[in-house]
């Protein structure tokens, strides 16, 4: 079982260093897509809504450094930019103040997103023997899953 930066090979390595940009690129861009959003909800569902969005973000800015961090690990070095992120990323940035249902849609929609993104990622990490790239991968998807779930629970 390789379970060390140091056991995979090179061609390993930068499969799951390509999956690991992917997976970072759409956090990054969520990241601050529920930071927009958190700053300018409205409605009645305020208070929840601008609470979540916060947890959201707050959780999604750790996330992206632990991403980042395994980058690293594999020897590789990060993207930086949010240009690249968006890139990369099928997610789009939100440029406009839209209703507060359709900033849960939207931001329930990216969590789906993330989470197949990491999915993807644990099933490379896990064909080239990437225990560690597999195990944070596995921990993130469920996170966005139920970030995903608490979002439609809002809309009934």
């Amino acid at each position: 079982m390789k379970d060390t930066a140091h056991d995979l090979s090179a061609n390993a390595k930068t499969a799951v260093v390509e999956g690991l940009h992917n997976a970072l690129a759409d956090v990054t861009v969520a990241t601050k897509k529920a930071q927009f959003y958190h700053w300018n909800v409205t409605g009645m569902a305020f208070g929840s809504l601008h609470a979540l969005f916060e947890e959201i973000y707050t959780d999604h800015f750790a996330a992206q450094d632990e991403m980042a961090e395994r980058i690293r690990a594999l020897g590789d070095f990060t993207e930086g930019s949010f240009a690249q992120a968006l890139e990369r990323s099928d997610i789009e940035e939100a440029k406009n103040v839209i209703p507060a249902e359709k900033m849960v849609e939207d931001m329930a929609e990216a969590q789906e997103m993330i989470s197949g993104s990491l999915k993807t990622l644990a099933e490379t990490a896990t064909k080239q023997g990437d225990d560690l790239t597999e195990d944070l991968a596995i921990g993130r998807a469920q996170a966005h899953e139920k970030f995903a779930w608490m979002l439609r629970a809002h809309l009934g």
